[in-house]
């Protein structure tokens, strides 16, 4: 058992809540994920599972069961739980499907698993990480929230939730989430760590002035990788990319920047298509199912190599992806990068 106790994992994915709250202290002991390459990956490289990952829709996991994988009995309790419910009901990239802005997602009630779960097993802590469009006040978000904060008050706990930014806390790639966590209500309420670095991203600054964010081209400079079948960029726009300055996207090829031979009309497109890394910023937010044309691309106009991508979200390069490249892709886009996670999961002990 890890120093600080036993905890238990849901909506797992690759483990990177996982790593994190194993750097942290913690054993993590059972895990739920639906996914097969995920659960691969998690039996693979998460050698303290008392059990197989439990590989079913948590809909019809019980508690009981999660608890029994744990290796836990019945009158005990895990010091943690931990998850990540999927996102895309809340995620703001599908706001312009029509029953996604009017809340009509059923994936939504996945919070509730995880709600269900928390009252069920009584962790003396949890953490709980989401898009951060979940915060958004309208009709595909805020019931949601509003009802998620309200369930984990009728589980025994206090919320507390913010948003933060990984590049923040030296993660090099600029990636904001939902962080909700809590303790039982009648101890200390847990706060969020500081951050530790700072500067600008999207049009906007944040974090620890004083303490530049690590880049994408820190972060890259040491990666071994080797080809990967793939990753050129071909298609219809494929050969525009190597004319796109590091940092730029499509926006390159307007008649607004001059562009002598526009290709596209201004923001007609979504930022990251075309989307170049700039190696002396961190990554843009990478994504688990980008399009043929989404980024962020290598500044060499190829598509992110596996080890890169294992390094921009500051998994072990050690760490083992099951599955293909695609799904490799998967894992790591829907993944909490685990030095956040372990800064975190730290924060709730101070």
């Amino acid at each position: 058992m890890g120093s600080r106790g036993i905890a238990i994992s849901l909506f797992s994915g690759a483990g990177g809540l996982d790593l994190g709250a194993e750097k942290a202290g913690y054993s993590v002991r059972a895990s739920v994920e639906i996914d097969r390459d995920a659960a691969a990956t998690l039996e693979k490289n998460f050698s303290t599972l008392a059990s197989p990952v439990i590989q079913e829709d948590i809909l019809q996991v019980s508690s009981e069961q999660i608890l029994a994988a744990s290796g836990l009995a019945s009158h005990e309790r895990p010091e943690l739980l931990i998850g990540g419910p999927p996102c895309t009901p809340f995620s703001k990239s599908g706001f312009w499907l029509d029953w996604k802005r009017a809340g009509k997602d059923p994936n939504a009630s996945l919070l509730q698993e995880y709600t269900r779960v928390l009252r069920d097993l009584q962790p003396d802590m949890f953490v709980l990480e989401n898009v951060y469009a979940l915060t958004y006040n309208n009709k595909a978000s805020k019931p949601h929230y509003d009802r998620l904060m309200q369930e984990i008050g009728e589980a025994g706990y206090v919320p507390v939730s913010k948003v933060l930014n990984a590049a923040d806390y030296g993660v090099p790639q600029a990636r904001p989430r939902l962080f909700v966590i809590g303790r039982h209500k009648d101890k200390p309420l847990p706060v969020h760590p500081a951050p530790t670095h700072g500067g600008a991203w999207e049009r906007r600054r944040s974090g620890l002035e004083g303490s530049p964010y690590r880049t994408a081209g820190e972060a890259l400079s040491s990666v071994v990788s080797e080809p990967e079948p793939g990753e050129t960029v071909a298609g219809r726009y494929g050969h525009l990319l190597p004319d796109i300055p590091e940092g730029d996207n499509y926006l390159f090829y307007t008649a607004k920047r001059n562009h002598p031979s526009p290709e596209f009309e201004w923001r007609k497109k979504y930022w990251s298509f075309l989307l170049k890394l700039d190696r002396g910023k961190p990554s843009p937010t990478i994504q688990a199912q980008p399009g043929p044309y989404v980024g962020p691309f290598h500044w060499k106009n190829r598509r992110l190599r596996v080890p890169e991508l294992k390094a921009l979200f500051t998994f072990p390069q050690e760490f083992e992806l099951v599955g293909s490249r695609n799904s490799a892709q998967a894992q790591m886009g829907n993944s909490v990068p685990p030095d956040l996670a372990q800064q975190v999961i730290e924060a709730m002990h101070r």
